[in-house]
């Protein structure tokens, strides 16, 4: 896996943990899933740089030839339903000038792109379109090169938009974001159209399915004590739209294929969206609002049995990604792939959930449970 935590792949980690151990043993004997992992994560790697850099021109051009930047805050402010995330009017010149040199832009590129999900994604489009261009028998690098870079970049637009609105990180550059977040979209926009009508209106619903999931987030915020086990289903739609959305765009939005890969990437994110939780809850010292074990924690009220239950309902969206498996065509090429992927996912739930309980902070997370 690439990460920016590569603690959670070392030796010792693996053997933590029942999934772990059997990725090593995959690794020491070769197999076709471990194989194929491997090559699609070293070519991102490689690949990573010269990505880097195509984003950080592309951006500068959408910048550079904006003539009413204002204009282009405004739009996306009305269309992500928020004003926060947007500069005054008289901050714009002044940042603008700034992104204008290219050094500068590389600069808060790469600390955008350093993000777990933008690296550990990588690999999972590259073989995704490959397996479903090998199914097709159509071979279009650039076409590749476009839904990956697309829906990549459509991804990483989640961590400036995260950054400003937690506060948490990269406090000096959140102005800077404020003014790429814009010019982000649209190149998302411009790459995925490559693929054609169906492929477009496929990510512009995932994406509006995305907010919307964002939205409900930030509003059960305000009423931890009383969130339903409905609305965090609907909380979930910000995992589930992104990656089940950029899974079905890899087949070009054509069915079967299309829709298999959906399944298996949505339940595949929801799985993973359970495992940060897990990962949050260790670092921060508190049970995130929202959040599953949030739910199951205040319903039980017992924070122990509510990670328990975390991890009983992560398995359950791995089992339904493990479906998608059973419906890929005979002989279908890259199964062994999806399958060692799925065991990787399973590995980093059990991971964190391992570390929790050797924390031991169940009174600390008890005591900070909203009242």
């Amino acid at each position: 896996m690439s990460g920016k935590d590569q603690s959670v792949v070392s030796k010792e980690a693996l053997m933590s943990t029942k999934s772990g151990k059997q990725i090593i043993k995959q690794g020491l004997f070769k197999s076709q899933g471990f194989k194929l992992f491997n090559k699609y994560k070293e070519e991102a790697e490689n690949e990573f740089p010269n990505f880097a850099e195509r984003f950080t021109d592309d951006l500068l051009r959408e910048i550079k030839t904006d003539s009413s930047p204002n204009t282009t805050q405004q739009k996306f402010a009305k269309e992500v339903g928020s004003t926060e995330i947007i500069l005054q009017e008289s901050q714009i010149d002044g940042i603008k000038s700034k992104l204008e040199d290219r050094e500068v832009l590389k600069d808060r590129v790469l600390r955008i792109l350093n993000s777990n999900f933008v690296k550990m994604t990588f690999p999972v489009f590259n073989a995704l379109y490959d397996a479903a261009a090998e199914f097709s028998g159509t071979n279009d690098p650039q076409m590749r090169q476009n839904m990956v870079d697309g829906h990549i970049i459509a991804i990483d637009l989640s961590e400036p938009m995260d950054r400003i609105v937690d506060k948490d990180e990269d406090l000096d550059y959140l102005d800077d974001y404020k003014l790429m977040n814009p010019y982000i979209l649209k190149l998302a926009r411009d790459k995925i159209s490559k693929g054609g009508e169906e492929v477009l209106k496929e990510f512009e619903d995932g994406f509006k399915d995305a907010r919307l999931g964002q939205y409900i987030d930030t509003k059960l915020k305000t009423k931890p004590l009383t969130i339903t086990e409905e609305e965090m289903n609907q909380c979930y739609k910000k995992y589930r739209a992104v990656m089940g959305t950029a899974g079905r765009n890899m087949a070009l939005a054509k069915r079967p294929l299309g829709e298999i890969f959906y399944l298996g990437m949505a339940r595949a994110a929801e799985c993973v969206g359970c495992g940060n939780e897990i990962e949050d809850t260790i670092k921060n010292k508190f049970v995130k609002i929202p959040s599953w074990p949030l739910y199951y924690s205040l319903l039980a009220n017992d924070v122990k049995k509510g990670f328990e239950l975390t991890m009983e309902k992560s398995n359950l969206y791995l089992s339904d990604a493990r479906l998608a498996l059973e419906l890929l065509p005979d002989k279908f090429s890259h199964k062994e792939f999806l399958e060692f992927l799925f065991l990787t996912v399973e590995h980093y739930n059990q991971f964190w959930y391992n570390r929790l309980q050797k924390a031991n902070i169940w009174s600390t997370l008890y005591e900070n449970l909203p009242k």
